[in-house]
């Protein structure tokens, strides 16, 4: 599954502000020691993580930027910071995961991907970093939490039927969609991983117009194609809500999780 450019660029402010500090500083930590780092970032998009992440390392770094789409990696590869070193890969890492981490590799990281993958696929990863003591930084994982104010009569059914729809196959098998975040603490626990974990919701106030018309209208459209509601209840519902985004009236929290899995011991 890819996204657009255009929603990736328009997201990344929220989620760069989204991410959770002391996850990322325990990132940073945890090669802080290393006289450069080798970094391998998963379905990298227009490379977010990059740019959030980099800042925080002290030391050199050489990142593979990896993703199936070719349009997406040509961005990614653009501007990259200093101290950083920056190759982009195409690899579908729906088939291919394993060739993504051939090679030095001190960190894997990803951001917003463990909720559309399949448990088999979490489970492929889990193994892979394991067997090659890789510490891994997942971040905004989306949880199933949503907060809409002002409250609307059907966004509890809306809801319910986005979190329906994000269990649904996007390329990697059936989604873990909402339980993801739960299934990657437990699985690296159970390979003798240590965790750290915390919230990192996207906010959005009043006057992010923009990037809630886009969510709701996200959210209806998974919802009408879900099933189970009438078309007109989701129109009506829709409507509503953008009514109180134009008027300046509606704030929204999307629940997301980030989690760093690091290997005990001494690599």
């Amino acid at each position: 599954m890819s996204f657009s450019a255009e929603w990736l660029a328009l997201r990344e402010p929220y989620d760069t502000r989204a991410r959770n500090p002391a996850v990322m500083e325990a990132v940073a930590a945890s090669v802080a020691h290393l006289p450069s780092v080798t970094i391998v970032d998963l379905a990298c998009g227009t490379g977010s993580t990059l740019r959030a992440l980099a800042p925080r390392i002290t030391t050199r770094q050489s990142w593979r930027l990896v993703d199936n789409d070719l349009s997406l990696l040509a961005r990614a590869g653009a501007g990259s910071p200093p101290r950083a070193s920056v190759a982009t890969i195409p690899i579908d890492i729906g088939r291919d995961l394993e060739a993504a981490l051939d090679g030095p590799v001190d960190l894997v990281t990803t951001s917003a991907l463990l909720d559309l993958v399949s448990g088999e696929w979490l489970e492929r990863l889990v193994v892979e970093a394991a067997a090659r003591r890789i510490p891994v930084y997942a971040a905004l994982t989306y949880d199933g939490r949503v907060e809409l104010q002002p409250a609307e009569p059907l966004d509890e059914k809306i809801v319910s039927a986005l979190n329906a729809h994000q269990r649904r196959d996007k390329g990697f098998g059936p989604a873990l969609g909402p339980a993801a975040a739960g299934a990657a603490i437990e699985q690296f626990e159970r390979v003798g991983y240590a965790v750290t974990h915390g919230a990192a919701d996207w906010e959005f106030a009043p006057a992010d117009r923009e990037i809630q018309d886009e969510t709701l209208t996200g959210w209806a459209t998974a919802a009408r194609e879900q099933g189970g509601m009438p078309v007109a209840d989701i129109v009506g519902w829709l409507s509503r809500r953008r009514e109180l985004v134009r008027a300046g009236a509606s704030s929204i929290r999307v629940g997301h999780v980030d989690v760093f899995a690091r290997p005990t011991g001494t690599r």
